[in-house]
Formats: C-alpha cells, sequence, structure tokens
C-alpha cells in the first residue's frame, strides 16, 4: 500500500465520507462511498470517482494517515 492524500469530512456518528484523492499526480473526486470495514491495518472504504474509478482507501486513525489498498484503474486520468 501506498500513502495518499485525501480530503474527508468525519461526521458526527463517526462516519467518514472522502471527498478527494490525490493520486498519481491527479486530483479524484470522489461521487460515492460504498463498504466500510475495519480491519488490522485500519478502516478500508471503497469508494468511487467521477470519472467511474474504484479506489480502495484505508485510513489509519492513530497516524491520521491515508493509504491506497487497491484501484480498478477502468477510466483513471493521464
Amino acid at each position: 500500500m501506498e500513502s495518499v492524500e485525501v480530503t474527508a469530512r468525519f461526521e458526527k456518528d463517526g462516519k467518514v465520507v472522502p471527498l478527494y484523492l490525490v493520486w498519481q499526480g491527479h486530483r479524484y473526486t470522489i461521487d460515492n462511498t460504498g463498504r466500510q470495514w475495519q480491519a488490522a491495518d485500519g478502516w478500508h472504504i471503497l469508494t468511487m470517482t467521477a470519472s467511474g474509478c474504484m479506489f480502495e482507501l484505508v485510513f489509519i486513525a492513530a497516524e491520521n494517515r491515508w493509504l491506497l489498498g487497491r484501484v480498478e484503474p477502468d477510466r483513471l486520468l493521464g
């Protein structure tokens, strides 16, 4: 997994809502979030971008850090 820059909203009920991510010099708008689950390595969130690309993001709360777990690059920029 690699570090990635994410802008997210943290709601009062504890839900994490990623809004944007920057990966390989491109900014992606996150339109939808899907399944979320806690694992030993952090909080996993499946996301879909406006261009239809799926990213699995992993938030490590203790380090306030985001990692990129998986990419489905059907419609990546560049």
